[in-house]
């Protein structure tokens, strides 16, 4: 899952359907990038920063990308 994604988007107080109409994909296809099952063009990712005034590479992370840590004990 992509937690900043989803944080941003609802912080605009946008629906997933808000932002799939602004961007011109389907519901589903925005489901699947918001939910890491999908990557999304360049310009899916252009339009995102703009809506949502955060950097795509700040968008583009996702809970995988940070793993959890172990203690070491």
């Amino acid at each position: 899952m992509r937690a900043t994604l989803k944080k941003a988007r609802k912080d605009k107080s946008m629906t997933q359907r808000a932002v799939a109409e602004h961007l011109g994909i389907t519901l589903r296809h925005y489901q699947k990038i918001e939910g890491g099952d999908a990557n999304g063009s360049f310009r899916v990712w252009d339009a995102l920063e703009d809506i949502l005034g955060i950097h795509q590479r700040k968008l583009r992370e996702s809970l995988s990308n940070h793993p959890v840590q172990e203690d070491n004990q």
